[in-house]
């Protein structure tokens, strides 16, 4: 019996290896399909935990955890722990694990080799994906927070107060711009053109955008008057790229949506409103705020056919016409957004933040992954969670994969 079993069980175990292999999980851009946002993956609830694993917690504040990526069977991610994890995407089981010496908050790239990402003890590095061992790194002497892009057949990251580089994929640096004034910096490279790029040294209270080829500014924003807090990673579609800006004032937050000529930098359409938060506790806005700072996708905009769809920290998803600035459809929720949105297939994925009572310790709103229709905005599913999920969810082989400010990771799928 001991031997018909064992049989068995190796059978069960390579069908179930071949099911593994034959699901392709890739997720390696920042925001989707061209970084929109968006993947055309439909994945439908309703959805089940499919694993979920607790990371080593680190002291203080866990507000960042910035998307991983997922290469064929891995998933890649930093942790504000410090660590890089590499993850089995089926099992959770870990390959392996390399440890920095400061907070990770960088979003990674990965070539057929090798993964790249940056630490808050101010190195880039490369990171053999199969064993998990430095190849190469790079001291910038200062931290870097940015999204790691591939450009050709290398990388682009920018250090906080530093620079954006340019380099090889053997380690090789090509070409820098100076960055003295931004941090935690989002952007994306398309054409050849990386929006939004460090403004000149002439202007460096500015950002634009950048010929990598020409090495020089199509065009650039001056931010230096009446500037806002927060600048949102951009959305490109057609002519028109789309960003979000917030303001912080007396009673709140001032929240403005763009859609700009992307080969000009002039304003097609702009529209204002003030944030909406909850009536049910007070909030301290700039809080609320600030525990945001560090994630690269936060305000960026998901696009959808004709639509762009944004979550704002605040109780409201708003939907506008990607050509005209009109709105589309609004949904209000009871809690505040904590993460921006991801569309998959015809649905919006994005996380609302849970309460908690101060002298209870009840929360009377849990943490929630939420799903609606892109198309009309309509709730059709809620999932609770352990912990507010910081940055959008990541969609790859019909996985929804995301991380909580209490330290979980999760891993969904489909019940049916």
């Amino acid at each position: 019996m001991r031997k018909l079993a064992r049989a068995v069980f190796c059978l069960l175990l390579a069908m179930s290896s071949m099911i593994s292999c034959s699901r392709e999980a890739h997720w390696v851009m920042f925001r989707g399909e061209q970084s929109k946002g968006y993947t055309s993956e439909k994945v439908y609830p309703p959805l089940a935990v499919k694993w979920k694993l607790k990371l080593q917690e680190s002291p203080g504040e866990k507000r960042s955890f910035n998307p991983p990526i997922v290469v064929d069977d891995t998933i890649y991610f930093g942790s504000n722990d410090g660590n890089f994890y590499a993850l089995d995407v089926e099992s959770g089981y870990m390959r392996w694990v390399f440890k920095t010496l400061s907070p990770i908050n960088s979003l990674p790239y990965a070539d057929d080799e090798k993964v790249y990402f940056g630490s808050s003890d101010g190195y880039l590095y490369a990171v053999d994906r199969e064993s998990g061992e430095k190849v190469w790194d790079f001291n910038t002497r200062s931290p870097v927070n940015s999204t790691v892009i591939g450009y050709e057949d290398g990388i682009v990251f920018t250090s906080d107060v530093g620079a954006s580089y340019f380099f090889s994929a053997e380690g090789e640096l090509q070409h820098q711009i100076p960055n003295p004034v931004w941090l935690s910096h989002s952007f994306q490279i398309q054409d050849h053109i990386m929006y939004f790029a460090p403004g000149p040294e002439t202007n460096p209270h500015s950002f634009g955008a950048y010929d990598i080829r020409a090495r020089d500014y199509l065009w650039f924003i001056d931010t230096w008057d009446d500037a806002p807090t927060w600048y949102s990673f951009p959305a490109k579609k057609g002519k028109i790229l789309h960003y979000a800006t917030s303001r912080l004032y007396v009673d709140g937050w001032l929240l403005s949506y763009y859609g700009i000529n992307a080969r000009n930098g002039e304003i097609e359409w702009l529209r204002e409103e003030p944030a909406v938060l909850p009536v049910w506790q007070d909030i301290d806005h700039y809080t609320l705020f600030e525990d945001s700072l560090e994630l690269l996708d936060y305000l960026a905009p998901a696009l959808w056919r004709d639509l762009v769809i944004y979550s704002s920290g605040d109780n409201v998803l708003r939907a506008f016409k990607g050509k005209t600035g009109t709105s589309a459809w609004r949904r209000e929720f009871l809690q505040p957004a904590s993460s921006s949105p991801i569309v998959a297939g015809d649905r919006v994925y994005v996380g609302l933040r849970g309460s908690l009572d101060e002298e209870t310790l009840e929360k009377p709103y849990p943490s929630l992954l939420v799903c609606l229709s892109a198309r009309t905005g309509k709730v059709l599913w809620e999932f609770e969670t352990d912990g507010d999920i910081l940055s959008a969810p990541v969609i790859a082989g019909g996985w929804i994969i995301f991380g909580t400010d209490n330290s979980y990771f999760y891993v969904l799928e489909e019940v049916f």
